[in-house]
C-alpha cells in the first residue's frame, strides 16, 4: 500500500551536485534533494488514489522526490499512524497528511514537529486545540469547502425533487469532520422544504451504502431522494435502488467526483455528484511544500475547487478528468520556482 516516485538528476546536475547541496537547506531555491511525504487513508477508495496520483505527477513536474503512503481502509488509523512514524525516521523535508479522524495523526507527528519540519493538513481538518497542546502546528490546510459541497448538493436535490419530498442521508465515519460538514450544508439547504426521514452511517464504503439503503427502502418506501456524503456510498445506494426496480424514481446525489460516479451520472443511475478534485489537492500539497522550502509564505488555508456534475456537464468532466472544469485561482501558482 505504498507508492514512491523518485526523480533522478540529469548529468549536468550531477556535475554541480556539491554546489547545489550547499544551497538546499529548508530555505533554499534548489529542489533536487527535497523530499516530500504524503500520507492518506487508503488507496482502495478512488478519491484517495487520485490525491496520490496528483501528488506524484506534480512531484515529477517540479523535479522533487514524493512518497505517498496510506493505511488499509477508511478507518485504519493505526495503519496510517505507522506509515507516518516510518516516514518520520527517513529524512523527509515536508509532510502532507490526511487524517482518519480529528486526532489520530497528532501523536506520530510530534517527532516531525520537534524537528521543525513543515506539516500540511490535507482534506480533513485535524483538531487545532489538541494539536497545539501536543506542540504540532500546520503550515497550511488544503482542502475543499465541505459545507459548500453539502449546500450545493441540497440545492440540487431541491431542484431534482421539485422542492418537496422525503429524503435520507448516508453519513460517513462517525465523528469525521468532512462528513459532518457535508451533512450540515445539505441540511441547511433543505430544511423547511424536504423532510429528512433518516440518517444512517455507511462509513464511506460502497457495500455498506448498498446494505444500509436496502434496509431503509424497506422502512421508508416513500422516499424520493438520497444524499450520500461520498460517491462510493452513493454508488451503493444506486445499486440498492436498481435492485428494488426503482431507478429514476429516487434521486441520488453524492460528493467526490470519482470516475465511477461520473459514469453513473452519465448512465442516469446517479442524479449528480459534487466533485472535489482530489488530484488537484495532491498537486497543491506538493506546491505548498516546495514553496515553504523555497522560503515563500504559504496561505494558512487553500480552498480547492468544487463543481456539481449532472447530465448537462458530465461529458465535459469525463473528458477533463481528473482536472477541474471550473476556473480555479490557485494562490500557490506564482510561488514555486522549478
Amino acid at each position: 500500500m505504498s507508492t514512491r516516485y523518485r526523480i533522478g538528476l540529469v548529468a549536468l546536475a550531477l556535475v554541480s551536485a556539491a554546489a547545489l547541496t550547499a544551497g538546499c537547506g529548508r530555505g533554499g531555491d534548489a529542489s533536487s534533494d527535497f523530499k516530500i511525504a504524503v500520507v492518506t487513508r487508503n488507496f482502495t477508495n478512488p478519491y484517495w488514489a487520485a490525491l496520490r496520483d496528483g501528488a506524484l505527477a506534480e512531484g515529477k513536474r517540479l523535479g522533487v522526490d514524493v512518497a505517498v503512503q496510506a493505511g488499509q481502509s477508511e478507518t485504519d488509523a493505526d495503519g496510517e499512524n505507522a506509515q507516518i512514524s516510518t516516514l518520520a525516521a527517513q529524512g523527509y523535508d515536508c509532510f502532507a497528511v490526511v487524517p482518519v479522524n480529528a486526532t489520530n495523526v497528532i501523536t506520530p507527528l510530534v517527532p516531525v514537529a520537534r524537528k521543525k519540519i513543515p506539516i500540511l493538513n490535507l482534506d480533513t481538518q485535524i483538531d487545532a486545540d489538541a494539536s497545539k497542546q501536543a506542540g504540532v502546528e500546520y503550515a497550511s490546510f488544503i482542502g475543499s469547502d465541505n459545507l459548500a459541497a453539502g449546500k450545493v448538493a441540497g440545492e440540487k436535490m431541491l431542484d431534482a425533487l421539485g422542492g418537496s419530498g422525503k429524503v435520507i442521508v448516508l453519513q460517513g465515519i462517525a465523528g469525521e469532520q468532512n462528513g459532518i460538514n457535508r451533512d450540515k450544508g445539505f441540511t441547511d439547504a433543505v430544511t423547511g422544504k424536504l423532510e429528512i426521514v433518516q440518517r444512517a452511517p455507511a462509513d464511506y464504503e460502497q457495500d455498506k451504502g448498498l446494505t444500509v439503503t436496502e434496509a431503509i427502502l424497506k422502512a421508508h418506501p416513500d422516499i424520493t431522494g438520497i444524499f450520500a456524503a461520498n460517491d462510493t456510498m452513493g454508488l451503493g445506494a444506486a445499486q440498492a435502488i436498481k435492485n428494488a426496480g426503482r431507478t429514476g424514481q429516487i434521486k441520488v446525489i453524492s460528493v467526490d467526483g470519482i470516475q465511477a460516479a461520473l459514469a453513473a451520472v452519465k448512465a442516469g443511475t446517479v442524479y449528480g455528484t459534487v466533485t472535489q478534485y482530489p488530484y488537484a489537492e495532491g498537486e497543491l500539497a506538493v506546491q505548498a511544500c516546495l514553496a515553504q522550502h523555497q522560503g515563500k509564505s504559504v496561505p494558512a488555508r487553500v480552498v480547492a475547487p468544487i463543481a456539481f456534475i449532472g447530465q448537462d456537464n458530465v461529458d465535459q468532466q469525463i473528458a477533463a478528468f481528473p482536472r477541474p472544469i471550473t476556473t480555479f485561482d490557485n494562490p500557490l501558482a506564482g510561488l514555486v520556482n522549478k
